[in-house]
């Protein structure tokens, strides 16, 4: 983990890219130090939570799990006859699952240091409580997004590709029909691919969406806060920093102020998440 020090920065944008995601508007937050996962949890590190605890998660409880058409193999595509009519590249696969990402015909034996995927929000809390930490809060997420930067796009600035090299894994090409994976990347990347932000934290917009504490909401109030943890209550979940998906002709979220939102129970081939934490951990 790294400490991550306490401060005040202008969360959210006065410029938002999607409205009605409720990026704005920009306000001043200030926070406590705290910790945060210096990259996204791990096959390796989930499949030792596994081990530990026996631990199942809600994709491998349901029995499915949403992955993105252009990982499928032709055979499991043949099987699926519905899709989600807003987003038809979303199919629902049955047997996918965190050890299965693209279904029972995929494993991650060469992926044990990609990000761990399929796991809803409630597996994320499950996962955190066991290794003595928590998941961050939206404020804390962008807080540490930014990484000492203020009002830039990215956690590296406001270029996309500085000199033109690649700083995260998003989709390269026309979404969703051609993906020319010019950042060396079709899927996920390793949890320690790119360059790491101001705070020495990787690839925390793209490769895998991050599950984040608070409730979603898209009315902010434009007064400081401090140490803030969303509404109170909702039916949704936050997640923060967009994915390998992510192309800025349909899903602009590689950004730090962008957002998006799932049911606490939701799995897809694009989530994931890192821990945070008050104090440092004892080892597991």
């Amino acid at each position: 983990m790294v400490a991550i020090p306490g401060g005040v920065f202008t969360m959210g944008t006065d410029e938002p890219e999607i409205r009605q995601d409720g990026e704005g508007p920009a306000r001043r937050v200030r926070l406590n130090s705290f910790y945060m996962d210096q990259h996204e949890v791990s096959n390796e590190d989930f499949e030792r939570f596994v081990n530990a605890t026996g631990y199942l998660t809600e994709a491998e409880k349901f029995g499915d799990s949403f992955v993105f058409e252009g990982m499928l193999s032709e055979e499991v595509k043949s099987e699926i006859h519905q899709a989600v009519a807003a987003a038809p590249w979303w199919l629902p696969v049955k047997g996918a699952n965190w050890k299965h990402p693209e279904g029972p015909d995929s494993n991650i034996f060469n992926r044990m240091d990609h990000p761990v995927l399929h796991v809803s929000w409630n597996d994320a809390v499950a996962f955190c409580t066991w290794a003595g930490k928590r998941l961050p809060t939206e404020a804390e997420w962008e807080y540490s997004c930014r990484g000492g930067l203020e009002n830039r796009l990215f956690p590296w600035g406001n270029k996309l590709q500085p000199k033109g090299q690649h700083y995260a894994n998003i989709w390269q090409g026309v979404f969703p029909s051609n993906n020319t994976a010019e950042d060396g990347y079709k899927g996920t990347a390793p949890v320690t691919a790119f360059p790491p932000n101001g705070y020495g934290l990787y690839n925390i917009v793209g490769n895998a969406w991050e599950w984040t504490s608070d409730w979603w909401a898209v009315q902010h109030s434009a007064e400081e806060a401090h140490n803030p943890t969303g509404p109170s209550s909702g039916t949704d979940k936050v997640k923060k920093g967009g994915s390998y998906m992510c192309h800025k002709s349909y899903c602009y979220r590689y950004r730090c102020a962008a957002r998006s939102q799932n049911t606490p129970d939701s799995s897809a081939s694009n989530l994931g998440f890192r821990c945070a934490a008050d104090a440092l951990p004892e080892l597991q």
